[in-house]
């Protein structure tokens, strides 16, 4: 049989065939398995620079400064109602960790987080704390999506790529929407302040399962020092996360939702007024705050009772009720005309004081 005339040409040299063929597959695969196993060992080099790097930032963080607490709120994490509802004193501003603690927490969250995914989501390293300032703490802070590469520094080089539709709010000449925009310094985690919080917001339920909120019993006047019981009930609201702000978990968390409902708790606050004509100064702590957790709540509306050990000066005080996600905000809604999940009274210290509890719609401000 005759060979066509169309058959094609071999695409390698008349020397390139059979034997000399298979040996220079051969060494091709063998190079190129080389060029794989060396890109590989280098990898893994660069991880464990990486690695002890960020495990030496962790060296460089400081405990933080412990915050002033409420004068006259039982201190630390307590229970009241035979155990079965737990109060945290100050949204746990009390429970402040060592130094020693702290660098244990981020160097576990390092071991954990930069073995992988170096520079990505997890951050990869985290860097030092300015002088002066705390550093981020292991938790969900150390070099994640709120510090040292992550989202918003370092981490990842891909360029930016035009969204296919405009951003939320385009058109509205928005300030920012982003942390990268800012001059301050990232937000730890601990009560600091001039920071900037990159958490996003988060889930934000429908307005029928949005988190309400109502004080409906409190004293309109009680006695220096008298203990009194404010009843406060919530709706739409599963009291079961707490993350305590001492601890690093303060704007650390974005809201989260479970069949609808917002996760978080409930704050309870008694404050003096030096004046009732005009705003009171934000910065004096409170007589009394707790942040009540007790793994209730939920659709309907139920009543916690919150045990105020007594007010200790004379005068007129603010005492305020209000929800909290789990990073202790109150909790989104989604319309904007909306109440949130707040509730205020005034209660009459000394003078007249001494006095059973009233119907707090009647005595709200």
């Amino acid at each position: 049989m005759r060979r066509s005339h169309y058959r094609s040409e071999s695409r390698f040299p008349a020397w390139f065939t059979g034997r000399r063929r298979i040996i220079a597959a051969v060494a091709t695969v063998v190079a190129f398995g080389s060029i794989v196993t060396v890109t590989q060992v280098s990898d893994a080099s660069t991880k464990s620079r990486n690695q002890q790097r960020a495990l030496a930032a962790c060296n460089n963080i400081q405990a933080p400064k412990k915050s002033k607490l409420s004068t006259e709120t039982k201190t630390g994490t307590y229970t009241t109602g035979n155990g079965k509802v737990t109060q945290h004193a100050d949204d746990g501003a009390g429970d402040v960790p060592t130094t020693e603690t702290l660098r244990k927490r981020c160097r576990d969250w390092m071991n954990g987080n930069t073995g992988g995914n170096n520079g990505g989501n997890n951050g990869g390293a985290a860097s030092p704390a300015p002088s002066g300032s705390t550093a981020a703490g292991g938790g969900n802070n150390g070099g994640g999506n709120n510090n040292g590469g992550g989202n918003n520094g370092g981490g990842a080089t891909t360029a930016p790529t035009t969204p296919a539709t405009p951003p939320p709010g385009a058109g509205l000449g928005i300030l920012t929407n982003s942390c990268d925009t800012s001059n301050l310094d990232a937000h730890t985690g601990f009560q600091d302040g001039n920071r900037c919080v990159s958490t996003e917001f988060g889930e934000v339920g429908v307005a029928a399962n949005n988190p309400s909120l109502l004080i409906t019993e409190i004293p309109t006047n009680v006695a220096v020092g008298q203990a009194f019981t404010i009843k406060v009930s919530t709706r739409n609201l599963i009291r079961d996360r707490f993350l305590a702000a001492g601890q690093g978990g303060y704007y650390v968390e974005s809201s989260v939702l479970q069949n609808g409902l917002v996760r978080g708790h409930f704050h309870t606050a008694c404050r003096v007024l030096d004046s009732t004509d005009e705003a009171p100064d934000p910065e004096p702590v409170p007589a009394f705050f707790v942040a009540t957790e007790d793994s209730k709540g939920g659709a309907a509306p139920d009543v916690v009772n919150i045990q105020v050990p007594g007010l200790p000066t004379e005068g007129t005080f603010q005492c305020s009720s209000w929800a909290g996600d789990g990073s202790h905000r109150i909790p989104m809604m989604q319309r904007a005309n909306e109440t949130p999940a707040f509730d205020s009274a005034r209660v009459q210290v000394g003078g007249n004081g001494g006095g059973d509890n009233a119907d707090g719609g009647n005595n709200n401000n």
